[in-house]
């Protein structure tokens, strides 16, 4: 996350990116899926899902193996969107070989007007032998969505929505950006991208909602949302007196979608002692308020949902 702030074989791995990977271990009894997912996208085994890399492969692999088994389909141009761009590296640019994974539910009333939910799923890797697994960023958002596409999948949208799982966020948002030069759908027809970036830590209570400064008209569809236990939604991060490392407004994959012009809404926590850390795992998370601020971050998309174009 917030890229822009800071300056089981190989041949197996590919393959499981169209086939499903064997089914991770069963969850303990008392696991919701959303922490599940947290869990697994997490683990050590993920090597910290670098782009490129064999742990990026895997959750890829992870993420397809859960749209199929919810029954979300793909669009018609496929479930995998491929990639290769120049991209940021602590040892100087490089090229980057990434995979966005794309998911398409219809909608009921609105569906030739689309809203585009994305996540990053890849993380830092290892450095210095150290795993980076990226829990709060971005395994977090992941999971969020994730969740959400459940509850669509159960109860369709009035939009059509699109899921872009993208890669590639740590190197430069370069999954989003290849998914705004080639969309899976006319840009026109885009009303809206809800972007979720470290979803987990609302250890404060604040789950940030940042452009709706940018677009006013959606905050007061916002506001009358009821807190959900001990989180609630916080405004702001997007106005010129925002600044450096307060102005989240170029800091993760909405930014893409705001260079050509398309509304967002990007949700997620403020920066905390484990960001970009090696520390930034499973155990550093509390399963009740991530819980509480998914479900926060779904009532605010049904509300959305509900709202535009009305």
């Amino acid at each position: 996350m917030r890229t822009l702030l800071i300056g089981l074989a190989a041949s197996a791995l590919l393959a499981a990116c169209a086939t499903p990977a064997e089914p991770p271990a069963p969850a303990p009894a008392a696991e919701s899926q959303l922490i599940a997912d947290l869990r697994i996208l997490s683990a050590d085994d993920m090597e910290g899902r670098d782009t490129g890399a064999p742990g990026g492969e895997r959750a890829r692999a992870y993420i397809v193996q859960r749209l199929e088994a919810m029954g979300v389909a793909a669009p018609p141009v496929g479930r995998l969107q491929p990639f290769t761009a120049r991209g940021r590296h602590p040892q100087g640019p490089r090229d980057f070989s990434g995979t966005n994974i794309l998911a398409a539910i219809p909608g009921t009333r609105a569906g030739n007007r689309w809203i585009v939910v994305t996540a990053h799923y890849d993380h830092v890797g290892v450095n210095a032998g150290q795993i980076y697994n990226g829990a709060d960023d971005n395994a977090s958002g992941v999971a969020t969505a994730l969740a959400l596409a459940a509850e669509l999948k159960a109860r369709p949208p009035e939009h059509g929505v699109i899921f872009a799982f993208v890669d590639g966020e740590e190197r430069g948002l370069l999954g989003a950006r290849h998914f705004v030069e080639v969309p899976p759908v006319p840009l026109d027809s885009i009303a809206l991208n809800v972007n979720y970036d470290m979803t987990a830590r609302a250890d404060d209570g604040k789950l940030w909602v940042t452009g709706t400064h940018q677009h006013p008209n959606l905050r007061p569809i916002l506001e009358p949302i009821a807190a959900v236990g001990n989180v609630s939604l916080s405004f702001g991060k997007d106005t010129p007196q925002d600044t450096g490392a307060d102005n989240w407004v170029e800091a993760s994959d909405h930014a893409a979608f705001h260079a050509v012009g398309l509304p967002f809404l990007y949700f997620g926590v403020d920066y905390h002692p484990d960001y970009h850390r090696p520390s930034d795992d499973f155990e550093r998370v509390t399963p009740e308020t991530f819980t509480n601020a998914t479900t926060l971050s779904i009532n605010a998309f049904r509300a959305l949902d509900r709202a535009l174009s009305r």
